[in-house]
């Protein structure tokens, strides 16, 4: 088959010999046609959406949106965003890191149904998620007595805002290092321990080294979402402006109460923050992809101490 299929297309170049084809056969017009349709494509729903946040955020002038970023309400929103992603992502990474090598390096009863729990928040809107918390911890909540009984507030208070941003954020990190972890095997860690590596000492100088990159771009990824996230945070926040609102939140009120400068400067800020996580991703996939291409390092085992490396003589 595979020969019918060579000598076909052998045909077609020699009857077609006056056109140039690529090695998927297609001409350079329709490879040209189909990068302007991406080009067209990004321009509109891309670089014109973003060239106008900032537009309209420095529209009335650059004191009008430094005004518009120093606000005591706008501080605030921006000190607890920042608060809760650096609260929500070390977890995750913790998390994350553990549920990836229990599923890469181990086999258990109930590792499908594990799988199946870190792609939830994938399938469930954030919505869903926050009105699960509401149902748990609400005053009307199964466990809102309670809480209301010993004084501890976690509705429309920041640990609410926390479980909501863990809840969305938790599979990245998982999900970037499950495959990167399966695909490696476990032949090190094993070799390493052979040689009389602790626990510890196999993590560190054998599988994080080896995941460090997978690691890192789960930790950008996750950091993004946690910033950004709105839905989730909208349900168990409250909406107390300077208190419970997030970015995002903020940007929405003062966008509902027709503030549209001081709106858009803080969305203008989001998108910066966005931005330098995109060219922070971009420089990590490079520098993944030109250690990939150099010349093969020396193996992990031989980073491990000389003492554990020496009782394999």
């Amino acid at each position: 088959m595979a020969g019918a299929i060579s000598a076909r297309l052998r045909g077609h170049g020699s009857a077609r010999g006056h056109h140039r084809y690529d090695a998927t056969g297609e001409a350079p017009w329709v490879r040209y046609t189909l990068i302007a349709v991406a080009v067209l494509f990004l321009t509109l729903f891309l670089f014109v959406p973003l060239a106008s946040v900032f537009y309209e955020a420095l529209r009335k002038g650059v004191q009008t949106y430094w005004e518009a970023l120093v606000e005591p309400d706008a501080l605030a929103a921006i000190q607890l965003t920042l608060t809760v992603a650096a609260i929500a992502v070390p977890l995750n990474v913790v998390f994350g890191v553990a549920a990836a090598w229990a599923i890469a390096k181990f086999d258990f009863r109930g590792k499908n149904l594990l799988i199946t729990l870190i792609d939830l928040p994938f399938s469930v809107s954030p919505v869903i998620s926050g009105l699960v918390y509401v149902l748990l911890f609400g005053a009307q909540g199964w466990l809102g007595p309670w809480l209301q009984a010993h004084d501890i507030k976690i509705m429309f208070a920041v640990p609410g805002i926390v479980l909501a941003t863990i809840f969305v954020t938790f599979p990245f990190v998982a999900r970037e290092l499950i495959p990167l972890m399966q695909a490696q095997g476990s032949e090190e860690e094993e070799a390493a321990i052979v040689l009389g590596a602790s626990g510890w000492q196999t993590f560190r100088h054998i599988t994080l080294p080896n995941i460090r990159w997978g690691l890192l771009y789960g930790v950008i990824l996750c950091n993004a979402r946690a910033m950004g996230e709105f839905g989730a945070v909208s349900v168990v926040s409250g909406h107390i402006r300077g208190l419970t609102n997030t970015m995002p939140l903020h940007v929405e009120i003062l966008y509902n109460e027709y503030n549209f400068a001081a709106a858009f400067a803080v969305a203008s800020l989001l998108t910066l923050l966005a931005l330098v996580t995109l060219g922070i991703k971009t420089l990590v996939e490079w520098r993944a992809r030109k250690e990939t291409e150099e010349a093969a390092p020396e193996r992990p085992l031989a980073s491990l101490p000389a003492s554990v490396q020496g009782q394999a003589s």
